[in-house]
């Protein structure tokens, strides 16, 4: 074996274990960033929790919206040529 062919094997043999050694280190600062990102939405929930059952409850009437009365059975809607000139005049084309 040449020295040549012995320092080809070594550069090699070392790329492979640099690579190894930065994918470990990659993945050691993903996992960080991770764990900071979750020990922060943990602290901001635990936060707004907190706040949320400080503040008073809110009136039941308040939190629900009206809803639309559904049509009697009898009465129709207008019709079709009016409903579309209505659009147009609205400024929607179809």
């Amino acid at each position: 074996m040449t020295k040549e062919d012995r320092n080809r094997a070594d550069a090699r043999f070392n790329k492979a274990a640099h690579a190894a050694h930065e994918a470990k280190n990659g993945r050691t600062e993903r996992d960080a960033a991770l764990k900071a990102v979750t020990d922060n939405m943990a602290k901001l929930k635990a936060l707004r929790l907190a706040r949320e059952a400080a503040e008073p409850p809110r009136p039941a009437t308040a939190a629900k919206k009206a809803r639309a009365k559904p049509k009697a059975s009898g009465e129709k809607g207008p019709a079709l040529s009016d409903w579309l000139a209505g659009q147009q005049s609205g400024g929607r084309r179809t």
